[in-house]
């Protein structure tokens, strides 16, 4: 049989389908088969980077690879993902953490048309739970709101004051935020007990809440909550509550705060956003 390039000027591809006795789109598949690209090196540097963050979409993912070089485009980074059984969503089980039905004050939304525009201006404070063999354990975290980055948290066996108590004096120890501060959360009686707001007034904060049943006005803790849910606690089986702890503090201290890029941030962590601010504006990072 002759010997037919698909590119011979002298044999189009009409007449190759002919005597080949197939269709012509085979030939241009085959065609573009033989011209596609060779993307082996670029997948196998998408999955270390999935490896190394869990749960990271194609938008990170496109920016992480971009910052070693690669110079790819988000399209491609996705169908590659999808082709490669690389993209992956994760659903489990919602746990109540909200209890608003108290007899303390609730608080005015001070956050509802406040747009941050510096460092420990205004905090969000929120609560989620961790699944342990047995039950749960909780932990609170509070989160400025200009460089989303974890100032304060804690974790308990015991959804309480003391469990929020301790996230925010630690908040307030690090940063030392100026009076006039706000202090954002939920409704629920862990943030409106006395104890609770006598620690915000006293840091010279303001007590800010959301409205009833509207999470929207939180929505910057409930991401952070989202990532941590989605990149760390369901990737792992927690043996015990120390264990679910020291894991947990891996995630916040070491990879969401310094490494985790932020698509709000300019994919900056949230370290690196604070460092950029301290030459221009004498903001500080904890």
């Amino acid at each position: 049989m002759l010997a037919l390039g698909l590119n011979t000027p002298e044999y189009p591809k009409t007449t190759i389908s002919s005597l080949l006795d197939v269709p012509r789109s085979s030939l241009y598949r085959a065609q573009k088969s033989r011209a596609a690209p060779d993307h082996s090196e670029l997948v196998e540097q998408i999955e270390k980077t999935i490896l190394a963050n869990p749960g990271y979409g194609s938008r990170r993912v496109t920016q992480e690879l971009n910052k070693h070089g690669f110079g790819v485009g988000r399209k491609l980074v996705r169908r590659l993902m999808r082709e490669h059984s690389l993209l992956c969503q994760i659903k489990r089980k919602w746990v109540r953490t909200t209890d608003s039905s108290h007899g303390h004050r609730r608080w005015p939304n001070l956050v509802a048309d406040l747009q941050a525009s510096g460092l420990d201006q205004v905090w969000h404070s929120d609560i989620t739970y961790i699944r342990l063999p047995r039950g749960f354990c909780y932990l609170a975290v509070v989160l400025d709101a200009f460089s989303r980055k974890v100032v304060g948290w804690s974790m308990s066996l015991n959804i309480d004051a003391a469990l929020v108590l301790e996230a925010l004096r630690a908040a307030i120890k690090a940063r030392q935020p100026k009076e006039g501060w706000i202090h954002h959360s939920d409704q629920g009686v862990q943030y409106a007990c006395s104890g609770y707001i006598e620690c915000v007034q006293d840091a010279k904060g303001l007590p800010s809440m959301s409205s009833k049943a509207c999470p929207y006005d939180n929505a910057k803790a409930e991401s952070f909550f989202a990532s941590l849910k989605k990149e760390h606690v369901h990737q792992e089986e927690y043996l015990s509550f120390q264990h679910a702890k020291q894991s947990i503090a891996g995630y916040i201290d070491d990879y969401y705060n310094r490494q985790r890029l932020h698509s709000k941030l300019g994919y900056n962590s949230p370290t690196e956003f604070e460092d950029m601010l301290k030459p221009t504006t004498g903001g500080r990072a904890a």
